[in-house]
């Protein structure tokens, strides 16, 4: 039997499909927070290994901002153009 760390399962998943974080946290049994720390992480493998780490921005739904430009991989608190917190999570990918 074949046992991976989480880093190497969390790669495993998005070289599949994308997800957000709270799927990639119920797939793994780990808390959202924990996952975060470990993306960050994944993202710098994946680039070392010539891969790309593909990041879907939130987005707010009930104006449609798109949170472009924004760097942590964590979801925004609010919108800063509405103000209010109905937002989309970030989902993730690799592709080779």
């Amino acid at each position: 039997m074949e046992s991976h760390t989480i880093r190497q399962s969390v790669i495993s998943l998005l070289s599949g499909r994308e997800m957000d974080a709270r799927e990639l946290s119920q797939e793994l049994g780990l808390k959202e927070k924990e996952l975060y720390e470990h993306l960050v992480h994944v993202e710098r493998t994946v680039a070392a290994s010539r891969g790309r780490f593909v990041i879907t921005p939130s987005q707010c739904l009930l104006c449609g901002y798109v949170f472009e430009d924004r760097r942590r991989l964590t979801r925004p608190g609010r919108c800063p153009q509405c103000r209010r917190s109905k937002l989309q999570n970030p989902s993730f990918r690799i592709l080779s």
